[in-house]
């Protein structure tokens, strides 16, 4: 039998951890991308205490970043010569911000659109044959901010929108190939990309608005995700609070901007107080 392989990015932390321990749980060979070399490792270690003994062959890693186009290539050749197919690809890696878009240089939407949108395209471009020939899964975690625009949030919106719209362009593509297409929007979840975002001038906050023990695990996320691969679902939207904004803003949108802004403006340290 063929191994059964998944490929993830932003696998040293958080959501893509998460993900890369449950596949493993389930059976899958892993591949992992990402930039950190030290959160990549521990990504590693989890995943090995899995792995019965007599299993060889089960993690291939990849330093490099997204954004680059050919680390993104070098990240689905080195997959493909170790194992020979691709059957689930999830574009994971992403980056935040906070920061009103006239406080914000140009150069800050400028990086999340490379992370979190190209990075995205990338990976799936040079993923895309091998998953054909495998009918396989292309996965994208986006996030509520995909479907209602956060304030303070411009270029992290802008990005997941545009994530997403690639995706259901390239779903609507696949209608008769048999590529499955999934979004998943977590909601906040527990992890490190708000400790990660941006502020207005590029520099990386350290800090989280959020108390971070009360939001959605990881692992609960990744629970779900896969979960929904496997169902062969289009979108996954989670936590009631992500569900409820998602519907108010289609129905109600004046109400859904009024609300979102309440929310954004108790946040500590909010630029709009």
């Amino acid at each position: 039998m063929t191994q059964r392989v998944a490929l993830i990015t932003g696998a040293s932390s958080g959501i893509g951890r998460a993900l890369a321990i449950e596949a493993t749980k389930r059976g899958y060979a892993v591949g992992l991308m990402a930039r950190s070399s030290e959160g990549i490792n521990e990504t590693v270690k989890a995943c090995e205490a899995l792995i019965n003994n007599t299993l060889t062959n089960q993690i291939h890693t990849c330093i490099g970043d997204v954004s680059v186009e050919a680390d993104c290539k070098r990240f689905v050749d080195e997959s493909l010569a170790k194992w020979g197919n691709i059957d689930v690809l999830i574009n994971n890696a992403g980056i935040s911000m906070r920061g009103i878009f006239v406080d914000t240089d140009l150069s800050v939407l400028q990086r999340l659109m490379d992370t979190n949108f190209w990075g995205s395209v990338y990976c799936t471009k040079y993923a895309l044959p091998a998953l054909l020939k495998s009918k396989g899964s292309v996965v994208g975690i986006s996030s509520i901010a995909g479907f209602k625009g956060l304030p303070a949030r411009t270029g992290y919106s802008a990005s997941k929108f545009a994530m997403q719209g690639f995706l259901e362009s390239l779903r609507c593509e696949n209608l008769e190939t048999g590529l499955h297409v999934l979004i998943a929007c977590p909601g906040y979840t527990e992890s490190n990309i708000r400790k990660t975002a941006l502020d207005g001038n590029g520099l990386q906050q350290n800090e989280s608005p959020l108390k971070e023990n009360k939001l959605m695990s990881a692992e609960a996320v990744a629970e779900a995700t896969w979960n929904a691969i496997l169902g062969k679902r289009n979108y996954l939207i989670l936590t009631l609070q992500g569900k409820m904004a998602v519907w108010i803003n289609k129905w109600f949108p004046k109400l859904a901007d009024r609300l979102t802004y309440n929310v954004i403006k108790k946040e500590p340290n909010s630029p709009f107080k």
